[in-house]
């Protein structure tokens, strides 16, 4: 399923005319951004300014000290920062508003209303699942591989491949080596490949980008991870499945940031036999629920029916109200519904 508005004259032109003269824009994704909401949020900023606008990029919460290198990120606002008072405002006179990398407003928290109650027009740029009808243009694939990947494509369709610089292109190669997994996922596609080419045309350092994303951990993470590993970690092999349960005193011992549980949800996935692998967080305010799976087991359905998420076939969220302990109760006694599903899913 797709949905590009640049395939309609009428809403070409329509979106052409709004950015005809220098506008005031916001740009938001979801929260606890990650590499693809962050490097398409900034790459397109990056782009707009070259257009002779006036982007803002607020973000719904705070992100990881690992994605920090971006190009233009110390102008980006946290809404939960203090600098809400500011936000509102922007948000209030944005001429435009760009909401990137999410599918429903309730992704971005306490942004939600703010943004839902501006009259300014909305572009929906995004690859999840089942988007809302929220926004006046949409340029929405859910087979896209990252957000970032759509971004490009839409700087490509409006004529302007040629404003793309390194910094911008670092941006997007960040979401577009995040959301393959590194090129391995089974959304990595020609066009992910022809992409990631032409970024590296123009001169991005490729090495560079994996490091600070990957190899850039502090002391205190790589001992979050060993502790993950060697103590939380669950396999269920009657169910090809595995998880990890961190409690908020977990957390707290290690010093955790916000991004340092990202990606060990893949661990478990790594098990031989293994088609879905799960982790719940206790936050301060939710049970937050990462999932992964592999082959044809959807976890975005699994997520949107138990545990109020979405996301793709293979890589959702999800959130819970109650302890985490019933959390996890309520997601095993989930498991011999699925049972036969899972047996019989691997590839």
């Amino acid at each position: 399923m797709q949905e590009f508005f640049t395939e309609s004259n009428q809403k070409l032109k329509s979106f052409n005319d709004l950015l005809s003269q220098p506008k005031k824009i916001v740009i938001t994704t979801h929260q606890n951004p990650d590499a693809d909401a962050l490097g398409s949020s900034l790459g397109l900023a990056a782009y707009l300014k070259k257009k002779g606008h006036f982007p803002t990029v607020i973000t719904p919460t705070d992100y990881p000290d690992f994605l920090k290198w971006m190009a233009g990120e110390k102008e980006i606002i946290n809404f939960e920062g203090d600098k809400q008072d500011l936000a509102k405002k922007l948000i209030a006179e944005a001429e435009m508003i760009f909401c990137l990398d999410f599918s429903a407003l309730n992704r971005i928290k306490h942004m939600e209303e703010f943004i839902k109650n501006s009259s300014a027009p909305k572009v929906l740029v995004d690859h999840h699942q089942q988007p809302e009808n929220f926004a006046d243009f949409v340029f929405w694939n859910e087979k896209a591989a990252a957000t970032c990947e759509l971004i490009y494509e839409l700087i490509e369709k409006l004529g302007d491949k040629n404003l793309i610089d390194i910094p911008l292109a670092e941006c997007l190669y960040a979401g577009l080596v995040t959301d393959t997994g590194s090129f391995r996922f089974d959304s990595t596609t020609k066009e992910i490949h022809r992409i990631a080419g032409e970024l590296i045309a123009v001169g991005i350092h490729t090495n560079g980008i994996h490091r600070k994303i990957f190899d850039s951990n502090s002391f205190e993470r790589m001992k979050f991870l060993g502790f993950a590993l060697g103590e939380k970690l669950t396999y269920l092999p009657e169910y090809n499945v595995a998880y990890m349960a961190i409690s908020r005193e977990e957390l707290s011992r290690f010093g955790s940031k916000n991004g340092d549980t990202e990606g060990i949800v893949n661990y478990g996935l790594a098990i031989k036999g293994v088609v879905m692998a799960a982790i719940f967080t206790e936050r301060d305010d939710m049970i937050r629920i990462s999932f992964r799976s592999v082959d044809s087991f959807s976890v975005s359905e699994f997520s949107r029916t138990h545990f109020n998420g979405g996301g793709h076939k293979n890589a959702a969220g999800g959130r819970s109200h109650e302890t985490l302990s019933k959390t996890v109760e309520k997601f095993l006694a989930l498991l011999p519904k699925y049972q036969n599903e899972l047996l019989n899913n691997l590839p």
